[in-house]
């Protein structure tokens, strides 16, 4: 019996020691050596606002409210912001979000909580939320290099460093809690999902693996509040691509194929003869696009892109993007319930009319209530996201970071506001304008992300 119970202890013992060793005892030698690497971003941005020069406010919709618009004296105020980002080149080459210095004036780092540098832009992709940005100095800095995020499991054990709130040189643990992640927040997405600590501020910070290596930019928080275990972070391995550009080109240099697709949903699938719901289902090809040349049609489902099978839509964006310009490819589609083959030589996505629509500069608005920029939603924009052609609103261009509304994303559109349709900018003001009035300062708002998910939500106004 003794003889039989001494066995248990020791296999208790051995499998506690295993699970042990997986263990980290303490991050504190890896978080030393990887301080000097990581950043404080700082950066100021002048805002240009006009006064009511009346002791009154005209009711909105009033004709008075428009004449009387500019009569206000125009006043200049300095607005600042944080962030964090990560040394990849001895010469202070550092990466951040596109979002931490979009529209800064000046651009400041301080590196490992000590000395602050002014830094430039090397160049910035706001469609992956990418910056790059230069040291002015002659100095010699410590970087960081990047890790295979794909070999990254879910369980694995990471850390993230950053300057949440401010403070600076703050060290969080977790685990990926999950991969391939998709939020709505930009147009290629392949998040990874961890339960390290991340704030407002950790924007830009690497995400580390337990060898130093980074695997993860951090990106965003799910909620407004502030961490909550759930954090998103972009893979190494995409992100990679696109800073490796920005250095080379100072721009980026995406495949296009010039179609218009959607979801195969189960139905989709039946109706066309398919197995199971894959694929992308073409719903328009662009004239003169890489695609219309090649023999792509409408109704098509496309089923593999150079040798990789498409399972889902989102997928397939993500794929043609990082694929180089000007490669011709085998692309498989789905047509009269048999699969065609199509060779296809990409264009590029920056000088398509696609890329244009989505990063032109039409005249933005700024809605001060909300401390945000808005334009019109016209017809392109509707077909581009393949909204219902009645779809009435605005679309979202900036988002201040002490916005009532920062857990939003840029392109997410606002369709509704107090339980009325959205149909101009004016529309929007207006209602702003009344609840800024009312004693809770509260308004309804309801937006349409960029998966075109609706949502509702309560926003309490500045």
């Amino acid at each position: 019996m003794f003889k039989k119970f001494s066995i248990y202890i020791i296999l208790f013992l051995f499998a506690f020691n295993v699970n042990a060793k997986d263990y980290p005892g303490s991050f504190a030698d890896l978080a030393e050596k990887l301080m000097p690497s990581v950043v404080n971003i700082s950066t100021t941005q002048i805002i240009s606002t006009r006064t009511n020069p009346f002791p009154f406010e005209f009711p909105p919709g009033s004709p008075f409210e428009d004449m009387f618009r500019d009569f206000g004296e125009p006043q200049q105020r300095r607005t600042s912001a944080l962030g964090s980002g990560f040394i990849i080149d001895e010469d202070g080459i550092i990466v951040t979000n596109n979002h931490v210095i979009q529209g800064a004036e000046d651009i400041f780092v301080t590196v490992n909580g000590e000395k602050e540098y002014a830094a430039e832009i090397v160049g910035t992709d706001p469609l992956s939320d990418i910056a790059v940005l230069k040291i002015k100095s002659e100095e010699i800095f410590s970087p960081v290099k990047f890790g295979d995020s794909d070999s990254a499991r879910v369980g694995d054990w990471v850390i993230a460093i950053g300057n949440p709130f401010g403070l600076g040189g703050t060290v969080t643990s977790g685990i990926i809690s999950a991969r391939n992640r998709s939020i709505g927040l930009s147009r290629y997405e392949d998040y990874i999902q961890t339960d390290a600590s991340i704030n407002s501020g950790n924007s830009g910070g690497p995400l580390f693996d337990m060898n130093g290596d980074v695997i993860g930019i951090n990106t965003a928080i799910l909620g407004q509040s502030g961490s909550i275990g759930i954090g998103f972070s972009i893979p190494s391995n995409s992100a990679k691509k696109v800073i490796n550009q920005l250095i080379e080109f100072g721009e980026t240099k995406r495949g296009w194929l010039g179609v218009r697709i959607q979801i195969v949903t189960k139905e989709i699938a039946e109706a066309k003869g398919l197995d199971k719901p894959v694929g992308a289902l073409v719903v328009s090809v662009a004239d003169n696009s890489p695609s219309d040349k090649a023999g792509i049609k409408s109704d098509d489902i496309i089923l593999e892109f150079d040798g990789k099978k498409i399972n889902e839509m989102k997928e397939l964006p993500k794929i043609v993007a990082e694929t180089e310009v000007g490669k011709t490819v085998n692309v498989k589609v789905w047509r009269n319930k048999r699969e065609v083959t199509k060779k296809i030589k990409l264009g590029r996505l920056e000088t398509s009319q696609d890329f244009n629509i989505l990063e032109g500069k039409p005249k933005y608005t700024s809605i001060k209530g909300l401390k945000i920029k808005v334009k019109p939603l016209d017809k392109s924009y509707i077909e581009l996201r393949k909204l219902p052609k009645d779809t009435t609103g605005v679309v979202i261009t900036q988002i201040d970071n002490d916005s009532p509304i920062n857990y939003l994303n840029v392109e997410n559109i606002i369709i509704e506001a107090e339980g009325r349709k959205i149909k101009t900018v004016g529309d929007l003001k207006n209602i702003v304008n009344a609840a800024l009035r009312k004693s809770d300062k509260t308004i309804d708002i309801v937006v349409i992300n960029n998966q075109n998910q609706k949502r509702s939500i309560g926003v309490k106004l500045d």
